[in-house]
């Protein structure tokens, strides 16, 4: 059975703690694993949540500060020591360019995997399902939205009233329109649309209009909360996001679930509530609080 869901590797901000390890996320979708922001130690916590370097089929860094990247280094010599057999695409602001190539090679290894890069220069479509918008952060900041095609789900007893079976459900659904009995049938006859599941991944950022377009109709929407709302002028200074915010950008989004992570180490991880209650003052739906090494479903279709 397929799987889609949100590993968290590490849920701190800037200083890991007792409790967090820096930042990283996986997603599994299928037979997707995408690997967001890999910062220090992620290689470890993969380990620990029991999932191999082999499920990373793309890394996605949104900027080069050191929670978010520092992680690079151990993940991508893991792939070469695993034999990890399928490319990796690995996807990055060009800006940081340097950064990255360091990261990369930042001690000698055996270089068997295949890592293809993929520097963000704009906004947009930038690979299969996958698009990404610039943030407002001090240096360049992508996020990212992984959005599966609509599709349409098929109807088992509107086809068995027109008795479609078998190998015409195939060719009905290939090209839209089947002949049975003489009778002409078409695709939405049989059938209702299907919205494909999105994912959003909003980090290191002021609320700006990147921010909203990808957090549109989200599924589930990871967004940072670094500061509760008492501490806006430090999250406004320092271009974060408070939980607050995190809340309003998925209520005005129109997301169905979010997730609360990239905390600051100045609040006792025994209040971490507090993130979730500020955050509900503004939206409805449910609310995920970041935990590391626990996993997060997607919701249903809807």
């Amino acid at each position: 059975m397929s799987q889609r869901e949100l590993v968290v590797l590490g849920s701190a901000s800037q200083t890991p703690t007792r409790h967090r390890n820096h930042n990283g996320y996986l997603l599994r979708f299928d037979a997707e694993g995408i690997l967001f922001d890999p910062g220090e130690g992620t290689q470890r916590q993969m380990i620990q949540a029991g999932r191999s370097a082999s499920e990373i089929t793309r890394i996605c860094v949104t900027h080069f500060h050191g929670d978010h990247s520092l992680g690079l280094a151990g993940t991508i010599q893991r792939l070469s020591l695993d034999n990890v057999p399928h490319p990796v695409r690995c996807y990055y602001p060009a800006s940081g360019q340097v950064y990255f190539d360091r990261l990369r090679y930042a001690t000698s290894f055996h270089e068997r995997a295949k890592l293809v890069t993929v520097p963000l220069h704009v906004d947009g479509l930038v690979d299969d399902n996958l698009s990404v918008a610039a943030l407002e952060h001090r240096i360049d900041c992508y996020g990212y939205r992984f959005a599966e095609p609509d599709g349409r789900r098929m109807l088992p007893d509107r086809l068995a009233s027109l008795g479609i079976r078998g190998p015409l459900i195939s060719e009905l659904q290939r090209s839209g329109v089947v002949v049975i009995d003489g009778r002409t049938v078409t695709l939405d006859e049989v059938s209702v649309p299907r919205p494909g599941q999105v994912f959003a991944f909003v980090m290191d950022t002021r609320l700006c209009p990147g921010a909203f377009t990808l957090a549109q109709d989200a599924d589930l929407l990871v967004a940072e909360s670094t500061f509760l709302d008492a501490d806006r002028d430090l999250a406004h200074a320092y271009y974060h996001l408070t939980s607050r915010e995190a809340g309003r950008l998925a209520a005005e989004a129109g997301a169905r679930e979010l997730v609360l992570t990239h905390f600051s180490q100045r609040y006792p991880y025994e209040e971490a509530e507090r993130f979730r209650e500020e955050a509900a003052l503004e939206f409805k739906g449910e609310i995920h609080l970041a935990v590391d090494l626990t996993t997060i479903p997607l919701p249903k279709r809807r």
